[in-house]
């Protein structure tokens, strides 16, 4: 682990968990200390009491050790209090900045993040992190302190024994360094396996009604397997090379505890060490080489939090994408709801081939309403979503109000802008909690108002009314009640600049009428509308066509009839489809445009 990473890692503790980590640090220390000293002791009991018969010093030298081996307990339980208290810590306060960094981001940031990665990285990565703090904070303490002072008492006891330790320690070294090397790429790869599972699960439970609908359960679950088995190969092949460690230590400890035995029994034959210094030394032995494996396996989880550390350090790096302006220039309030396109152009990533939108030339006047039709893949949804700024342009400049959107805060923007996206989103909760996400101190006589004009309170009542379970996700209404919940939603935030886009698919052609009738009464209100059905935007006070990311065409529906050939392709589609009637002359007499039958378009009003 890098120095700046471990500098990062210690950041998140906070003040609070700071010192119970600095606490816990010192306890370990004299925790370890203490333990090494008892083998002095030990030495001395077998060499002066034993020897000499002296049973005071044994009785003595006794009682010191059960007091240090009692005081090495209660330090242990204090130990372990602080430790835990600074790795729940740690966790906590990462998944709270790893999940404000997510708030911040901007669409195009989002874009980067398969939502499943994002997921594993604020659960098990953290958790990774959390427990190689909480598992490695003793050892990694203890260790490094065991091995240096059990070197020193060694050395102490008898310099020539302790020149094993010094023939041992730079092979295990090596050995470790290898095993560190070749498992750090693998730890990497078993998180980017996790990903690939978390989204297939999520995947499949999102779509298990089309799953079960579609008798592809079996299908599914080979998909499972599929990506499960990885993630077992994966793991079998990193754990398999990480626990090597084991065995090698295991092998060095037993190497050095015959050496020691062996060149040890020569000198007390020798007559230069007494069985007491040997036994003691042995007992440094045995502490020295598992102070050995602590550091090891430490190494071994620090490498593997280190991943978990670069995955989510490249969350908290990531910087949001769009921005408000400076406090003391950002603009606060929309004065009304005009929007303007100047010449705008816009991709979704700057190392994008093409544009999505090429040279947008367009003004919607303030409580006028804009509809917009085009193709699959027009870019209809891409260009409202630059009024709110979800998105900024590449070229040009998007105004509302008269205003640039980015000299707006983003918050007061986006307040005065309502958006029902085209994938309409209800949360966990009752209906009262989901629609006052629009405003969240409407009272209910507002929040009822709502649903009257988003026609939401045809069915109220039978789902429970405002406190009506909605399911999770909404499951518990249909695709068309979902929508007119999530269009009353909106209507709650009183917005400048209303946009649908596409948000009324799922209704019968009824319904919509009246919800577009209903929206008719609201005054000083700029409505902009995306469509696939012409008679959703026919009495549209101006109706833009897009082609693949070109402004086609704008006008009312007859100067379209009169003047664009894709709008009078889709309107005919539509209408022969629909009706069953002969498509339109594609050259209208005397300036007007064919009869269709009659239908209800924007203001409730009947046209011919």
């Amino acid at each position: 682990m890098s120095v700046r990473e471990f500098r990062r890692l210690l950041s998140y503790l906070g003040p609070e968990h700071r010192v119970d980590a600095i606490v816990g640090v010192l306890i370990v220390a004299v925790e370890t200390s203490l333990e090494l000293f008892i083998p002095v002791l030990m030495a001395g009991i077998i060499d002066a009491g034993i020897a000499r018969g002296d049973i005071g010093l044994i009785i003595r030298q006794g009682l010191i050790m059960a007091a240090l081996a009692l005081l090495s307990l209660a330090l242990g339980l204090g130990y372990a209090r602080f430790s835990a208290r600074a790795a729940v810590g740690l966790g906590t306060n990462l998944r709270r900045a790893e999940y404000e960094a997510i708030q911040g981001f901007a669409f195009q940031n989002l874009d980067r993040y398969q939502t499943s990665s994002l997921v594993t990285r604020m659960t098990t990565d953290i958790t990774v992190i959390q427990n190689a703090f909480s598992g490695g904070f003793r050892p990694m303490v203890r260790g490094p302190v065991m091995l240096v002072m059990g070197l020193v008492y060694a050395s102490y006891m008898n310099v020539e024994l302790a020149g094993v330790f010094f023939v041992l320690l730079p092979i295990l070294a090596a050995a470790l360094a290898l095993i560190t090397r070749r498992v750090a790429p693998l730890y990497r790869e078993l998180q980017t396996s996790m990903d690939g599972l978390n989204d297939v699960l999520r995947e499949d439970f999102t779509a298990i009604r089309a799953v079960k609908a579609y008798v592809r359960e079996d299908h599914e679950r080979g998909v499972f397997d599929g990506v499960n088995g990885r993630l077992a190969a994966t793991s079998t092949r990193t754990f398999g090379t990480a626990v090597l460690n084991l065995p090698l230590f295991q092998l060095a400890m037993y190497a050095a505890a015959t050496l020691v035995l062996w060149v040890g029994g020569q000198m007390i034959l020798d007559g230069r060490l007494m069985v007491g210094e040997l036994a003691g030394f042995m007992s440094y032995v045995l502490q020295i080489m598992n102070s050995l494996m602590m550091i090891s396996n430490v190494f071994l989880l620090l490498t593997r939090a280190l991943t978990s550390v670069a995955r989510v350090g490249e969350v908290l790096d990531e910087a949001p994408a769009l921005a408000s302006p400076a406090p003391a220039r950002a603009l606060a309030t929309v004065e009304d709801g005009a929007v303007s396109f100047r010449d705008v152009s816009f991709r979704y990533s700057a190392d994008a081939q093409e544009n999505v939108l090429e040279h947008i030339d367009l003004e919607v006047p303030a409580g006028s309403w804009l509809g917009v039709l085009g193709g699959t893949g027009s870019g209809k949804s891409s260009l409202v979503q630059l009024i709110a700024r979800l998105y900024d342009v590449s070229e040009g400049a998007v105004l509302v109000g008269g205003r640039d959107v980015r000299a707006y805060d983003l918050a007061a923007l986006r307040d005065a802008v309502g958006i029902v996206l085209q994938n309409n989103v209800l949360f966990t909760g009752t209906v009262r909690e989901n629609l006052l996400w629009g405003n969240d101190g409407a009272s209910d006589e507002e929040l009822l108002e709502a649903c009257r004009l988003a026609c939401a309170d045809e069915f109220l009542d039978r789902i429970g009314g405002l406190d009506g379970d909605l399911g999770q996700g909404g499951a518990g209404v249909s695709g068309g009640q979902r929508q007119r919940l999530c269009i009353a939603r909106t209507l709650l935030k009183r917005p400048r600049i209303l946009v649908f886009d596409d948000s009324t698919s799922a209704v019968d052609t009824a319904t919509e009428a009246r919800i577009r009738s209903n929206l008719a009464t609201l005054s000083g209100v700029t409505l902009i509308v995306i469509a696939q059905r012409v008679t959703s935007v026919m009495e549209a006070d101006r109706i833009a066509v897009l082609d693949d990311g070109h402004l086609h065409g704008v006008g009312t529906h007859e100067e379209l009839m009169a003047s664009d050939e894709i709008y009078r392709e889709i309107f005919d589609s539509q209408m022969e489809f629909a009706v069953g009637l002969p498509p339109a002359d594609p050259a209208p007499s005397q300036g007007t445009a064919p009869a269709p039958q009659p239908a209800i378009g924007w203001g409730g009003r009947a046209h011919a």
